[in-house]
């Protein structure tokens, strides 16, 4: 007989979501209107955002795209965007239908502009559709500038809304807005260190730091915000969230999905880029800073940027690199990556990442953190799992057999939970240890609730709360602790392809950890619970 953890510890969980006031009247205008990152994570995110009464009423969304379109086609296309969710359990937008109610309301807030982005007449165009939202959607005069283009054209479109007059905020007689104007801006934020700085210096000179919101969609899952709550609200995991207690730390984004239609982005992106400065040290960030001394977003964005500039600069010995080959993924074939579509045959760039990190502070200091990413891998999976050292002096083990650790595992994706691994006497006459766990799963105590991630990300840009954030230093510090494996990786030629689609990686990255007598944690195909 199972018994399920509610019946346990005979307590419910509250099966309700915190309750918000909606946000702040507001017009988004969303650069890239007709592009994935619109369709798969921002619509959703409003379609969302809508259905919980969080959106303001007073909104208005003002797509912008350099493509032919109207209001009734972009909708459209949007629409159908949407009912490819349904039912789609491998999205992270999967819906049983589509609220069309919702949908029209949503619909009916709004605007297409056509433009190009480098051209002043566009941002002409959306002070007027500024205006007219301001006028007939009640928004304030507040505004939004969602940039979801590619990160060449960062830099253009803040100059050229600063150039037009669109990201200044007057201020009333005492000091305050009155309204506001906030910048958000899709990762990568730069490709290395030099144009990172470059680039934050040249945003700076038309916006202060608290209009610009550097967005990571990972930060807006609630599992990963729950990193937190986890390591500061349970004292007894606190006390032992140190050097003394802990042996190693892996943190795993793998996935199973290829390029797919993305080959033009990769080629110029690769997984280092992609994942590393952002998401890995998004997840590193979080569980390894200090306790901060509030709650607020100025100490939490202060905790986090010092745990990232006490990261040692990664050298090419502690890293790997690979890029998968032709193979069999879940049961399908997979081609190998310089075969997809709009990738070089002869391409140099990597599916797949894994690094050895060092934190040189007073907490961490011999601690090593294993990271690593690709595509076309075993498993999709999103966890970061921290090995205790075993117990000295253990007295159950047999001839040659050596002390087991304690693993603590938090998984974002899929599956989202935390499981603690522990070591318990065998029944039996025979005095023998036998490896159990302690799993608690987010389905089987709270209610699900369709989320992409971005929602909460949006809706506290609406809001002004900058602590799921990154700030300019902790962007740039990333980029310091990656530039030696750029540098090095520029100039050679790696032995390309050299993992099989399906497997786990590259024997290299096994090889990277077993140095230290480690190994990570097995990759396995993902069987969803029944």
């Amino acid at each position: 007989m199972s018994v399920n953890a509610p019946e346990l510890l005979a307590v419910q969980a509250d099966q309700t979501r915190t309750t918000l006031a909606p946000a702040d009247p507001c017009a988004m205008v969303l650069f890239g209107a007709g592009g994935d990152l619109t369709r798969r994570l921002v619509i959703p995110a409003l379609y969302n955002l809508l259905l919980s009464k969080t959106l303001p009423d007073n909104f208005a969304l003002i797509g912008v795209d350099l493509a032919e379109g109207s209001v009734e086609s972009w909708a459209q296309r949007l629409h159908e965007m949407l009912q490819t969710f349904i039912g789609n359990r491998s999205s992270d937008f999967d819906i049983e239908a589509i609220d069309e109610a919702a949908w029209s309301v949503l619909v009916s807030k709004m605007v297409y502009i056509k433009g190009d982005l480098t051209t002043p007449a566009l941002y002409a165009d959306i002070r007027k559709a500024l205006e007219a939202a301001e006028a007939n959607n009640g928004t304030k005069g507040n505004a939004i500038f969602y940039l979801a283009v590619a990160g060449q054209f960062f830099g253009t479109v803040i100059d050229q809304l600063g150039a037009a007059g669109l990201v200044t905020q007057p201020q009333n007689a005492d000091g305050t807005n009155q309204f506001w104007r906030r910048v958000v801006i899709e990762k990568p934020f730069g490709h290395d260190l030099a144009s990172s700085h470059a680039l934050n210096e040249r945003i700076l000179k038309v916006l202060s730091e608290d209009q610009i919101f550097r967005i990571d969609h990972f930060l807006g899952k609630e599992t990963v915000q729950n990193i937190m709550a986890f390591r500061f609200a349970n004292g007894f995991f606190e006390r032992i969230w140190n050097r003394d207690a802990i042996e190693q730390v892996q943190i795993t984004v793998t996935e199973t999905v290829g390029v797919e239609t993305r080959g033009k982005f990769y080629e110029n992106t690769g997984a280092l880029r992609d994942m590393v400065p952002n998401h890995l040290f998004t997840l590193l960030s979080m569980v390894a800073m200090e306790p901060p001394t509030s709650f607020d977003a100025a100490s939490i964005r202060t905790k986090k940027a010092e745990v990232v500039e006490a990261i040692r600069p990664c050298q090419p010995s502690e890293a790997v690199r690979g890029q998968y080959d032709a193979g069999s993924v879940l049961g399908k074939t997979a081609v190998p990556y310089r075969s997809e579509a709009n990738v070089d045959p002869a391409s140099r760039v990597e599916t797949y990442v894994a690094m050895k990190l060092a934190i040189d502070n007073r907490r961490w200091q011999g601690v090593p953190f294993y990271v690593r990413t690709g595509k076309h891998l075993t498993e999709r999976r999103t966890e970061i799992a921290i090995s205790f050292k075993a117990a000295p002096g253990q007295p159950f083990h047999k001839e040659g057999e050596g002390p087991q650790p304690n693993w603590l595992v938090l998984r974002t994706a899929p599956d989202e939970g935390i499981f603690l691994g522990l070591q318990v006497k065998k029944p039996g006459q025979e005095v023998a240890l036998a490896n159990v766990g302690m799993l608690f799963r987010y389905d089987d105590w709270f209610a699900d609730f369709p989320n992409v991630g971005y929602e909460t990300l949006i809706y506290d840009v609406m809001t002004g709360d900058a602590t799921l954030f990154m700030r300019a230093d902790m962007v740039e510090q990333a980029w310091r602790v990656v530039q030696p494996l750029q540098d090095a990786w520029a100039t050679e030629q790696p032995d390309f392809p050299n993992y099989a689609s399906g497997s786990a990686g590259p024997d290299a990255s096994d090889e990277l950890l077993a140095r230290a007598g480690h190994s990570w944690r097995a990759l396995k195909p993902y069987a969803p619970k029944s």
